[in-house]
């Protein structure tokens, strides 16, 4: 025999209520999260984005078209100039950046400068003044400042596969409030089958930190 529960109808519209108040709860939830994950708006396919840098940049020992900006050009759809100088330090930087931006106008600008300056024991406070003053410039000329973090030079971490972002980076980047890519050159440079030397990456090296960038940068909103 099969029973059947009949429900009053005060009760039956409240189930309906509340259901429709989850759904609303739901939504809201999903939207809260999208905008947690999209920080910033997006670059448009096809926009020109600087990327000043070093030897990395530069694609020391292989050449600039396998540098990682060839593989963050294919991820991004944007169309990428590699101002990458081997041995660049910040101070290097602000000298070359207002004449790249007159050159290029570009609307974004990806600084991946540090590296050298570590290696040649500059201060932090040197090495920070130098970028905040590269930011600056580009954010007065109405372009979007970008700023990737390079690791800290220690011996140990090369030879025990464990390297780690200089803290200054992330500082800068929140108190700037700007996008940041972050821990993708510590972990490409702390393994070996990643690297060409001690402290270059090989052609994977380079494809696994353009393809870990553009992710950063999708996830942060700036990548449709």
């Amino acid at each position: 025999m099969a029973y059947h529960w009949a429900m009053p109808f005060e009760n039956d519209s409240l189930v309906r209520r509340w259901a429709k108040t989850r759904i609303w709860l739901a939504a809201l939830l999903l939207l809260l999260a999208a905008c947690a994950s999209s920080k910033f708006d997006a670059l448009p396919t096809g926009a020109k984005v600087l990327v000043i840098g070093d030897s990395i940049t530069a694609g020391y020992g292989l050449g600039s078209e396998h540098a990682w900006t060839t593989t963050l050009a294919s991820e991004t759809g944007w169309q990428i100039v590699n101002a990458g100088v081997s041995g660049d330090t910040t101070s290097g930087g602000v000298e070359r950046l207002p004449a790249l931006l007159d050159e290029q106008q570009p609307v974004a600008v990806i600084i991946e400068l540090g590296g050298n300056d570590m290696l040649r024991r500059q201060s932090p406070t040197a090495i920070v003044a130098n970028l905040e003053t590269m930011l600056a410039e580009i954010e007065r000329r109405g372009a979007r400042p970008i700023l990737m973090s390079v690791p800290k030079p220690e011996l140990a971490g090369i030879f025990f596969a464990s390297l780690s972002d200089a803290p200054f980076y992330a500082e800068i980047g929140e108190r700037r409030k700007i996008p940041l890519i972050a821990n993708v050159l510590s972990k490409v440079l702390a393994k070996p089958e990643l690297k060409l030397d001690r402290l270059h990456p090989n052609g994977s090296g380079q494809q696994e930190i353009g393809r870990e960038a553009a992710s950063i940068l999708r996830k942060q909103g700036l990548v449709r």
